[in-house]
């Protein structure tokens, strides 16, 4: 069984050994989207360093439909938050462009632009950046490289989503934000939806090697092959020895 205290426990020494080694005295910043890894990430700094050294960024692409997601998470925590509209610099990025974008060259540029952004606001204000990614994502390619996938250090790319939502929740944190279906906030589209399978399959099967519908496995397998070039991981909170 998941220990999901223990981890927590751990997890909160591993990130103020982080600063203790690379920045202290440094603040934390995190992007926050209003969505359950951005609120965890924020509520396990402030467990850690206390709340006067994190820093949240909102990074509404012109309006985003669930800020008040992100605003309940900064109310929550008590935490110094800047709100920094990326629309201006994403559509100058796009209408610049000497020939016509991909898709997905599109997808990925508001991520990238709002990593550029926390690193702005980091170098500022004495800080290291949060990567808020967490395992299940990762395991199928579900980021984008340079963008969310980035950072200064990554307290939950080990954990899946089914064990991040334990922790939010030990975390104290409202139970609209660790359960809000997860969102790309690029397309609109749910994760499950662009994935084509839910993240209590891919847990488990990520945990147990065990799944009910081999259609599933094979994408779930095909998506993990073609983006193992992008788990060249920053320093990270380890999880392997609570499952052994």
């Amino acid at each position: 069984m998941f220990d999901a205290a223990l981890v927590k426990k751990d997890c909160i020494e591993w990130i103020r050994k982080f600063f203790e080694e690379n920045g202290p005295g440094c603040n934390a910043v995190v992007g926050i989207s209003g969505g359950k890894d951005s609120s965890i990430v924020a509520a396990l700094c402030v467990e850690a360093l206390g709340k006067e050294r994190v820093i949240g960024v909102l990074m509404p692409n012109g309006v985003q439909v669930d800020i008040d997601m992100a605003q309940l998470l900064v109310n929550h925590l008590g935490i110094k938050h800047y709100v920094i509209n990326v629309k201006d610099a994403v559509d100058g990025v796009k209408n610049s462009l000497p020939f016509e974008a991909s898709a997905q060259t599109l997808t990925n540029i508001p991520p990238r632009i709002r990593m550029t952004t926390l690193y702005a606001v980091a170098q500022s204000h004495n800080g290291r950046v949060a990567n808020t990614c967490n395992l299940s994502e990762d395991w199928v390619g579900y980021s984008t490289r340079y963008g969310d996938q980035a950072g200064d250090f990554s307290p939950c790319s080990f954990l899946t989503v089914d064990e991040m939502k334990q922790i939010g929740r030990l975390c104290g944190l409202p139970d609209v934000l660790i359960d809000k279906v997860p969102i790309d906030g690029l397309c609109g589209k749910t994760d499950e939806d662009n994935l084509g399978f839910t993240y209590a399959v891919l847990d488990r099967y990520i945990r147990t090697g065990e799944i009910d519908d081999e259609n599933i496995k094979k994408n779930i397998d095909d998506r993990h092959r073609r983006n193992l070039f992008k788990l060249s991981y920053m320093p990270c909170f380890h999880t392997e020895k609570y499952f052994e």
